[in-house]
């Protein structure tokens, strides 16, 4: 039994045993999380099985389109990309048919994608070939050296096993000053169904984190993220704005815009 991925906590009770996984929640944050997290032959053999529904997914590129261009419109006027000398660069994280890619570079950022699933990057390219996508996680892929003025991650760091070297690895692709655009399951929603199994953000062995807006704000501070601004979410989910850098001084809670 391990310490709370967030806090280091060794206090922590059983909150589920759910498909093979066990579950617990933190006393001291409240992260809920599987211990033992997956191992990497797990999250291989899921990866393949999410994959095979790819076709499906990207037979929605319309639907997909027009979601993302409205988003991609409020992370433009966060980012203050109309009054900046020249264009912003800007990276999806996980951007499976590139369609987040393309709304930002409609919007005029420099746009490019990451995303392991190859299918789903033979599609961006094709699709959207103005853009630049790199095959493979954040992780392994070779961005050669790039940095990025801002980052999109949505719906992905409850997949990661360890969220600190998901988050070094962020950080890593970000300029100083850098903008993060972050969105997750929040499992302390008012929304969120009495029923734990009712809820569609509750998916182990695949969703192996589960977070709450204050946790999720400590874990980011401890990689030099300050949260600037979160958004409205209707859904039981979480959608923040985080600065590289800034001081927790900068935190600007009572915005609250939707995107």
């Amino acid at each position: 039994m391990g310490g709370c991925p967030v806090c280091a906590s060794a206090t922590h009770t059983a909150f589920m045993d759910y498909n093979g996984c066990h579950l617990r929640r933190c006393s001291g944050c409240g992260l809920v999380f599987m211990d033992p997290p997956p191992s990497a032959a797990v999250l291989h053999a899921l990866y393949d099985q999410e994959y095979s529904g790819t076709p499906l997914y990207l037979a929605k590129a319309e639907k997909k389109m027009r979601r993302m261009r409205h988003r991609a419109r409020q992370i433009a006027r966060v980012a203050g990309l109309k009054e900046q000398p020249q264009p912003l660069s800007f990276l999806d994280i996980g951007c499976s048919g590139g369609f987040m890619v393309e709304a930002a570079r409609e919007q005029g950022f420099r746009a490019a994608g990451v995303e392991p699933d190859r299918m789903a990057v033979e599609f961006a390219r094709a699709t959207y070939p103005q853009n630049d996508y790199f095959e493979g996680l954040l992780e392994t892929a070779d961005l050669g050296g790039r940095q990025f003025d801002v980052i999109y991650c949505s719906e992905v760091i409850e997949h990661a096993p360890d969220c600190h070297a998901f988050l070094r690895q962020v950080t890593a692709v970000m300029k100083d000053d850098g903008l993060l655009y972050l969105t997750t399951p929040d499992i302390d929603h008012w929304r969120r169904p009495k029923n734990i199994l009712d809820w569609d953000g509750f998916a182990p062995p695949g969703h192996c984190l589960y977070f709450n807006p204050r946790n999720l704000q400590k874990l980011l501070e401890q990689h030099g993220l300050t949260v600037v601004r979160r958004s409205f979410a209707w859904k039981p989910g979480i959608k923040l704005y985080a600065r590289k850098g800034r001081t927790a001084g900068s935190v600007l809670g009572q915005n609250r815009a939707a995107a």
